[in-house]
């Protein structure tokens, strides 16, 4: 069972809870970046991006038997925060596309680099599998 937390009194956050709490199997994913099953970039666009690395991580949940409401914790590593938020809205519509409106406890970081050359985003999830 996962349950989400957000303080009735707090301003309701956009694309993301504050808590969540949750029990069975846990699932690490390792940080996705927006690159294809042969390890190739096919796009230098960050959406694109971020919509290859979110259908890596719902690839890999399916293996271990789990979907995208399994989330519990999403970290984002952005190359670039102002790029980022220049496009919320499409990386938004991306998200609600391949996750849905699930909203896990999430954290966004820009980052120095990444170790894959051409890398713009890297996205890590950690998910319950329900007992």
């Amino acid at each position: 069972m996962i349950q989400m937390f957000n303080p009735p009194e707090w301003q309701r956050p956009k694309g993301y809870s504050n808590g969540v709490t949750a029990y069975g199997q846990m699932i690490f994913v390792a940080g996705q970046v927006g690159w294809d099953s042969s390890e190739t970039f096919q796009t230098d666009d960050l959406v694109g991006q971020v919509r290859q690395a979110l259908t890596n991580i719902v690839a890999i949940l399916a293996e271990a038997g789990a979907k995208p409401e399994h989330i519990v914790r999403m970290n984002w590593y952005l190359a670039d925060k102002d790029e980022y938020n220049a496009r919320l809205a499409e990386i938004g519509a991306v998200y609600r596309e391949l996750i849905g409106r699930h909203f896990p406890a999430m954290t966004a970081l820009q980052v120095a680099g990444f170790v894959e050359d051409g890398a713009k985003i890297e996205i890590e999830v950690t998910a319950m599998l329900p007992a």
